[in-house]
This record gives structure tokens, C-alpha cells and sequence, in this order.
């Protein structure tokens, strides 16, 4: 008897849907497309109901026919779950309060077959929102302030069991047929973080448990048989600074006790994804500053295969464990690879997707689910479906996509050996023959560059360049920067300082000493570095005269007097006199001088400046336009200001006389 072929739902802004996929890629023939705004649609695990809200009550489809079986009367409900056997079936509203004021009880259980409620809990928190079953569905469990609450299922009305477990944050009940529970508890008050596996129903008795520090949560993943358990714990914060989304580490426990370890992993960065082999003997584990590593461990946490490092962040394992699926996504290229572990992880082929947010494995292990959701990105929205070889077998745009899910299915043989892929479906070919392939561009080189080989320090990890080493979240401070084209370092040679000459001392490369550095100044700048090298030199000459003339008196040259017209020496009578005692001579008046040549300077300028904005307001006045009091007044002080500037005037003219006349 052939098996049903393969199914998946989508939701879209405006309707929900259910495709027959392989071997029939068509929309399931009974079922009738809800239009409308529909919050959240999911499948039972055991595949045999679908179920989907509207804002006034919940609908149960069978998915063998699509025919409506049940509606529940719950309106505005956000969130759908079933149990494993799809015996019942849980809902989710927001939290309102009633009349009284107390909390409405927003958690609802309900049968399946016949819609009848069940009991109603209080559920604020939407994270974690849903009960945990058992495999044979005889427990549920949920967590309150604690305590871990443990119910039978047929008698929900009544508490079953307590789990004390003091400060638990989150538990995760285990998928195997022995009833495990494990509870993780954070840190606090400088104590470490701790899980705990307990066996239902001895309280009492810890199974296995392990301590550690850097965990402010966890994710609890049971491999299927329910024998161990991987501790992904993650931090909100990295106090190393390497980091922006904390820090990650991922341990190992049996519920045996018989063993835990942390998994050591031999690239340091943070671990982007973890999951168990389908047939619970191994696990991968994507980890690393990109390009990441992929490792496959054994059950006692041994490296059994290390796949090629690349941007990658996502693995999953095919559901009859042959087939494992490294992928890059969000925001890397979306290339997923396709390795056969019974070939000795041998890389079957490189998927290039588009800018995939999910990606499943269908139950039939030969076909791979792609699909571009809203609102990560609202264009380009659709599903596509790959055959394990590389091949596209379908697709199908939409708009506005917001959830894709494959229904669950048991038991589909995987055949031995695999036949090739099948005929793609007609949406498929047309997309490859109307597509155009995407030229590798790479990264851009500078014209000069093109065509040949890339530097080894430009090249990533995977690409054979050197690998990177971080500290602090940036680079090696102590590794030497190189440039490209350089000649490289000598083994033992010291490196130059920038700016030094090859034998050492200063470079002197320019138009003379200097001119290199003079070149960028501006006419300012370069004025008053003049300025500062002359009251410099004028400093060090007095000093010199000061130490070779002590005790004596210090003379200076006297220029000849300046002739006037009618013959006669004219030196203003100042020649022969004498300057008082504390009055600067020599350098230290040349070096008095330039100083208050800077202040007159500035007073030009600011005189300068406020002549033209008087210059300014007479040309507005003349047109007729209305000026201020404040400026009108501004106007009238044009006199003063010329006046200000002829003193300033005569002033530099006579010390213009001086510097000529060396006088003193």
C-alpha cells in the first residue's frame, strides 16, 4: 500500500492553505481556504488534525480530508498546541481581568473529538506558555512560582504532584518512555546555575544534575529516546567584551548520572545552533566566529566528524538520521549543504537559496522545505522545495507569508538504494528556465588588483588565509597591521616608526626641512608657528647673552639715524638716551613685541569686521528697509571705530620705525 503523500500548511495575511505535496503538488481537495485575518494555525504530532483561529473561535480540520471536525467557542486566541497523541488541544489568549478584578484564566484545555472543555488555567507569560505532555500523553506539567505542577490527564481538575524546585526558571519533560523531567534554576547571589533531573514521581531522588556559571537561560534539548540531555545556557551580557549577544556554552548530561561533561569546542565565538541525530546517537554543534565550525559528537560528547568551516549557522539532521544540513541564514547567503552520513559525511551538493527565514526536512527524508517570511522580509515571499540532490521540485510565490509547517508523519520508508530525482513540478521548470544565474561577483577589487591572486591576509578562514584571533571584541592588538603591496617584514628587523627615515633620525623628505609638514597648514597656522619659532629663538639668544654677559652690560648694535629733508640727522632725540631700569632690552623686547603684535592684530580684525557690518546696514538703510534701534546705533559708531583703527595705525607705523632703527 503506497503511503499519503507529503503535506504542508501556510498562512498568509488573508488565507490559510494545505498543499499535497510530493508526488501531487496541488491544494488539498476537501479543504476550503479561510479567508479573513487569522492569527495562528499548527498540526497535531500525531498529523491527524489541523487546527486554525479566527477572531471568533478556534476550527479542527482532519487532514486526511480537509473537512472541518470540531470549532471551539474561543475567540481572540493567539496560540495553539495539541498534545502528542492530538487527544487534546490547548489555546492561548491575551490576559485581561474580569469584573471582580481577578485574572481571567486565559489557558484553555479542551478535547479534541468532542470540543468540551477541560479546565482553565492562568497564564500571563506567553513565553513558555503551553503544558508539557508525556509520550503516552498520562502526565502534563506546567510551571508556576517554585513549583513544577504535574497533572493526569484525564483528571486535570486536581493537582497530581509537586516538583519543589526553589528560584526554576524553566523544565523541559523528556520525549523517551521513561517519565524524566529536568529544571534549570539560574544563578543567584553569586551561587551557580544548576539542572536537575528528577525521576516522576520520586521528588526526592536527583537522577542527574550538573552546576555552572554564565547561564541566565537555557535551552533543554532531549535527544528522542529521552537518555540525555544538551544544556544550550547563553548569557544577556559578555563581561570579556568579544561579544554583542553574550556568551554561549553547551553541556552534556545522562539521565543515568552516569556522565556529564562540558563539550569542549575548539574555536572560540558563540555557539549559533545545536541538534540532536534523529536516532539519538550523535548531535552537531555550529560554533564560531565566522566561518564557523560544524562538529559531530557521540553520545559521550567524542568528535566523530568536522565538516568544512564556512558562514554557517543552522544544522539539522534528515528524519531517518541519513542525511545532516549545514546552512548559512538571516543575514548570510542562504547556501545550504547536503552531507550523506553512511558515505562518511561525503557532501551530496550546495542548495543556493534566497533569503530563506524557515527551513524543515520533509518526513519522507528525501525532500527539503525553503520558505521567505514576513516581516523579516515582506517582498520576494514564498515556499520552495528541493529534492536532496540539489534539484528545485517546486515553488510558489505568495504574498505576505507569515508561517509554513510540514504535517507530521510516521513511518514513511526511506528506500534503499535512493532513486534520482523525479520530474519537477511545471512551477518549478518555469522558475529555472525565466531565471537568469547569479554571476559571482565576490568582493570588489580595485582595478589594479583585478585579475590577480588574493592576498593570503585578505582570504577568510575557509579560504586558506591565517585565522583570525580576537580579543576584547576587536582584533590582535599585538599582531602587526600589514599593507598590501608592501614588501614583508624581515624576520628580527625592527620595524620603523612612521614618519622615520630608513637608517634612522628624522625624515627630511619635501622641499626642504619641513616642507612636508608646512605643505597642509594653513596661511594662519603657518603664521603663528613662524611666530612661535621666532620668540623661541629670541628666548634661547637672550638666554645665551645672559650667561656669557653676567656681571657685565649688554650692547647691541645702534643703526645711523634717518636724515631728514633738509639734511640733518634725525633720531627724535631718542639715540642717546638711556631706558629704564625695568624696561625690556634686547631679545626679551623683541619677544614683548610680538606679543602685543598679536593683540593689535586681533583688534584689526575685530575692527575690520564691525566696519563691515556697518557697511552692510547703511546699504540696507538706503533701501528703504526698517532697521532695529540696536542697529541704528551700531551705525553711528562708525567714527569710533576708524578712529580705533588710525591709532592702531600709528602704532604699527612706529613700531615699523623701531624694528628699522634697532632702537632701544
Amino acid at each position: 500500500m503506497a503511503s499519503a503523500p507529503t503535506q504542508f500548511a501556510y498562512r498568509t495575511l488573508k488565507t490559510i492553505g494545505i498543499v499535497d505535496a510530493y508526488p501531487k503538488y496541488s491544494d488539498l481537495a476537501g479543504f476550503e481556504k479561510p479567508e479573513g485575518n487569522t492569527r495562528c494555525c499548527t498540526y497535531s504530532p500525531c498529523g491527524k488534525w489541523f487546527a486554525w483561529s479566527t477572531p471568533e473561535d478556534v476550527k479542527i480540520s482532519a487532514t486526511d480530508s480537509g473537512a472541518i471536525h470540531t470549532t471551539l467557542p474561543a475567540d481572540n486566541v493567539h496560540e495553539i498546541g495539541f498534545s502528542p497523541q492530538g487527544s487534546y488541544i490547548i489555546t492561548w489568549q491575551r490576559p485581561t481581568k474580569q469584573e471582580d478584578g481577578n485574572a481571567s484564566k486565559n489557558l484553555k484545555v479542551w478535547q479534541t473529538d468532542t470540543a468540551e472543555h477541560v479546565v482553565a488555567f492562568v497564564q500571563k507569560s506567553q513565553t513558555g506558555w503551553n503544558l508539557q505532555y508525556t509520550h503516552d500523553e498520562k502526565y502534563c506539567a506546567r510551571a508556576v512560582s517554585n513549583v513544577i505542577q504535574f497533572y493526569e490527564s484525564p483528571k486535570m481538575n486536581t493537582v497530581w504532584g509537586h516538583l519543589r524546585v526553589e528560584g526554576v526558571s524553566d523544565f523541559a519533560l523528556s520525549p523517551g518512555k521513561n517519565y524524566s523531567v529536568a529544571a534549570f534554576v539560574p544563578e543567584r547571589k553569586g551561587q551557580p546555575a544548576m539542572v536537575k533531573v528528577y525521576q516522576i514521581p520520586n521528588w526526592n531522588t536527583v537522577l542527574s544534575q550538573k552546576s555552572f556559571y554564565k547561564a541566565d537561560r537555557v535551552q533543554l534539548k532531549w535527544n528522542d529516546l529521552g537518555t540525555a540531555l544538551l544544556v544550550f545556557a547563553q548569557t544577556d551580557a559578555d563581561k570579556t567584551g568579544k561579544s554583542y549577544y553574550g556568551e554561549t556554552n553547551l553541556y552534556l548530561m545522562t539521565v543515568a548520572g552516569n556522565y556529564d561533561c562540558r563539550v569542549q569546542l575548539d574555536k572560540e565565538g558563540p555557539i549559533h545552533d545545536v541538534s540532536w541525530s534523529t536516532d539519538s546517537k550523535e548531535f552537531g554543534v555550529v560554533y564560531g566566529f565566522m566561518p564557523a565550525k560544524t562538529t559531530i559528537f557521540d553520545s559521550r560528547a567524542n568528535i566523530v566528524h568536522q565538516l568544512p568551516s564556512g558562514p554557517r549557522n543552522t544544522i539539522l539532521f534528515s528524519p531517518h538520521a541519513r542525511f545532516v544540513l549545514v546552512a548559512g541564514f538571516g543575514n548570510l547567503q542562504g547556501q545550504i549543504d547536503v552531507y550523506d552520513r553512511q558515505a562518511g559525511m561525503r557532501k551530496i551538493t550546495t542548495i543556493e537559496s534566497s533569503n530563506p527565514s524557515i527551513c524543515e526536512w520533509s518526513p519522507d527524508g528525501r525532500h527539503i522545505l525553503t520558505a521567505t517570511t514576513s516581516p523579516r522580509l515582506r517582498v520576494d515571499n514564498g515556499v520552495m522545495m528541493w529534492y536532496y540532490t540539489g534539484e528545485l521540485m517546486y515553488k510558489s510565490d505568495m504574498e505576505e507569508l507569515y508561517h509554513v509547517c510540514w504535517r507530521p508523519q510516521r513511518g514513511i520508508p526511506l528506500p534503499n538504494p535512493l532513486p534520482p530525482a523525479p520530474t519537477p513540478h511545471t512551477s518549478a521548470l518555469s522558475h529555472v528556465a525565466t531565471s537568469t544565474p547569479k554571476k559571482a561577483t565576490g568582493a570588489y577589487r580595485p582595478p589594479h588588483a583585478r585579475g590577480s591572486e588574493t592576498p593570503l591576509h585578505f582570504k577568510r578562514e575557509d579560504e586558506g588565509g591565517a585565522a583570525h584571533i580576537y580579543a576584547n571584541g576587536f582584533g590582535n592588538k599585538n599582531r602587526r597591521r600589514e599593507v598590501p603591496g608592501a614588501a614583508p617584514l624581515v624576520p628580527g628587523a625592527v620595524p620603523l616608526v612612521p614618519g622615520a627615515a630608513p637608517g634612522g633620525g628624522v625624515s627630511l623628505a619635501g622641499t626642504g626641512a619641513g616642507a612636508d609638514e608646512e605643505s597642509g597648514l594653513s596661511k594662519t597656522a603657518l603664521k603663528n608657528k613662524k611666530k612661535r619659532e621666532a620668540a623661541k629663538k629670541a628666548k634661547l639668544e637672550a638666554e645665551a647673552a645672559e650667561r656669557e654677559g653676567r656681571g657685565k652690560s649688554l650692547s647691541l648694535p645702534v643703526a645711523p639715524r634717518s636724515t631728514s629733508r633738509n639734511g640733518q640727522q634725525n633720531g627724535r632725540g631718542r639715540s642717546k638716551s638711556r631706558p629704564p631700569k625695568d624696561a625690556p632690552t634686547g631679545p626679551k623686547k623683541m619677544l614683548q613685541q610680538q606679543q602685543d603684535e598679536g593683540q593689535d592684530d586681533k583688534k584689526v580684525r575685530g575692527l575690520l569686521k564691525k566696519l563691515r557690518a556697518i557697511e552692510e546696514l547703511k546699504q540696507r538703510l538706503a533701501k528703504g528697509e526698517k532697521l532695529e534701534d540696536t542697529q541704528l546705533k551700531k551705525i553711528k559708531t562708525e567714527d569710533g571705530v576708524k578712529g580705533e583703527l588710525e591709532a592702531l595705525g600709528e602704532i604699527f607705523v612706529r613700531r615699523m620705525e623701531e624694528k628699522e632703527g634697532f632702537l632701544v
